[in-house]
């Protein structure tokens, strides 16, 4: 079978929420875009807020309040919210890579695989029926004479040594105390909450999910998306490989990948689209297929979405395609079109209220940058 960007792009608009919106909340959304990146929170609320008829901040707070999310280290180490279901499969894909047993990773981190096996036995005794800020878990932690070496790192906002215990599921973000992050364990704070799966059984759930959002899509993408490449790459083809009968390779320009078997007719029946849409910071859109599609990102804009520091700027899509960028000046919409295009205020101004809701601010005006 043989599509058009056009239409790929048509399709994840339409699949992902961006227009149509849906009526669903926040647990909706995260299911439909395999997890939304909740780094800043902010740009969490926005990712969902856009996508939803009711567009207002405050659902994916109040989700991960209820235990219907779950706030973890996920894809590529960074912080996702994520449905419970889809969040252990994820984990037990992230866990597989065991990347805390690589001697870069010890010499880095100062903690040798054999600590780590120890962290997450004790995490798991101390957090027993109690959620604690990060101070008063390390606190406790370092009274043991083995852990009082990793006191740094343990206490790093970064969550570096964190991490691998989150991936094993020994620990997971809790609500915030005031300022300070909290930590639970998820079979205490997340209802749903069935454990760690195998990695061979996870693995279909999170390829689904993702080639549900994302699609078409190699094992390579797939891979560089989930854990920066840091998986065995047979092992990823072998996953795909298992998941054969329902999925169909196709062409997209020349360009092949795999995409779910049952929606290649909703694929094939979707018309491309000239519609404008705005999305947020480090929005799953991008992030999915990764700044590095050049059939979504052009290759000379790329330092505009993707910019230092890890930051991903707000987008502006035309077409399901990327093709400029905004911020906020005050009360003003500031718009920076790829390759000296016009702005097209019109269109833009007409969703300058769905914006101000979504963010939680008043934006009167748009102007170029």
């Amino acid at each position: 079978m043989r599509v058009s960007w056009d239409q790929v792009f048509g399709w994840r608009v339409q699949r992902q929420f961006v227009d149509p919106w849906t009526e669903g909340d926040a647990v909706a959304v995260a299911e439909r875009l395999c997890g939304i990146q909740a780094q800043v929170t902010s740009a969490a609320e926005t990712a969902v807020a856009l996508r939803r008829s009711a567009g207002e901040p405050g659902a994916v707070v109040a989700a991960l309040g209820e235990g219907r999310l779950i706030k973890t280290w996920a894809m590529r180490g960074t912080l996702h919210a994520l449905t419970p279901e889809l969040g252990a499969a994820v984990l037990s894909l992230m866990g597989s890579a065991r990347t805390w047993e690589k001697p870069s990773w010890t010499k880095a981190a100062g903690a040798t695989p054999q600590d780590v096996a120890a962290l997450v036995k004790a995490v798991g005794e101390i957090l027993d029926g109690r959620v604690l800020t990060r101070d008063e878990l390390v606190g406790e932690l370092i009274v043991e004479p083995r852990f009082q070496p990793l006191e740094t790192h343990l206490r790093s906002g970064w969550g570096s040594m964190l991490k691998p215990l989150a991936w094993q599921g020994a620990l997971c973000h809790g609500p915030n105390r005031g300022t300070a992050v909290t930590f639970g364990n998820p079979a205490n704070i997340i209802p749903e909450w069935s454990g760690i799966p195998d990695p061979d059984l996870a693995a279909p759930l999170v390829i689904r999910a993702y080639l549900g959002a994302y699609g078409p899509a190699t094992p390579e993408i797939f891979n560089n998306w989930l854990t920066r490449g840091f998986l065995s790459k047979p092992t990823v083809r072998r996953w795909f490989s298992e998941l054969s009968d329902e999925l169909t390779e196709i062409d997209v320009e020349g360009r092949k990948g795999w995409f779910l078997t049952d929606l290649l007719d909703e694929l094939a029946g979707t018309k491309p689209t000239s519609e404008v849409r705005l999305l947020g910071q480090f929005d799953q859109y991008v992030l999915g297929p990764g700044t590095g599609d050049t059939a979504l990102l052009p290759g000379d804009h790329r330092a505009k979405v993707s910019r230092t520091a890890g930051w991903i700027s707000p987008l502006v899509l035309t077409g399901g395609r990327i093709t400029g960028t905004w911020d906020l000046d005050k009360d003003e919409l500031v718009v920076s079109m790829f390759d000296g295009a016009p702005v097209p205020h019109s269109r833009i101004t007409r969703q300058l209220p769905r914006i101000g809701r979504a963010i939680g601010r008043t934006v009167a005006a748009v102007r170029s940058a």
